[in-house]
């Protein structure tokens, strides 16, 4: 079958246009999404053990419950007009990896004195992953 020349040159002409066309790059991301895609992210920090009472989520939470609280660094730029009691984070479900063990926590605070990374747990949810007397470990957490 022959095809004819004008579709050959209409062809041509399109495949010439597209290649000489210059990539595209795609536009900067926004401080925002570059912000949710580190937080989506896994981290590794250190976990300590705190108790609990009444956090910066505006909740009171207890010893028994698997409550974590949240490193400054990530929590305090997703707080709107500063009222952490409207943070988007509250409530949001993390999960803590030590040494082959897991805990889900939700996060109901924010960890003032915690590096970037580190989660601060319920007396409860520590002991999922190792001994109170341990005190501090290093473990990865990911949001779930």
């Amino acid at each position: 079958m022959l095809i004819p020349t004008s579709t050959l040159t209409t062809l041509a002409v399109a495949f010439l246009s597209l290649a000489s066309a210059a990539p595209t790059t795609p536009a900067p991301a926004s401080p925002l999404e570059v912000e949710a895609r580190e937080i989506a992210a896994r981290a590794r920090g250190q976990f300590t053990w705190y108790n609990t009472g009444l956090g910066a989520c505006g909740k009171w939470n207890n010893d028994g419950e698997l409550v974590v609280a949240l490193n400054r660094h990530v929590f305090d730029p997703q707080t709107p007009n500063g009222n952490p009691n409207n943070n988007p984070l509250c409530g949001r479900m993390i999960r803590a990896s030590y040494n082959g063990k897991t805990v889900d926590v939700r996060v109901v605070d924010r960890c003032p004195g915690c590096a970037a990374g580190d989660l601060d747990l319920s007396p409860t949810a520590f002991q999922r992953l190792a001994s109170l007397g341990t005190g501090r470990i290093t473990g990865d957490w990911w949001w779930i």
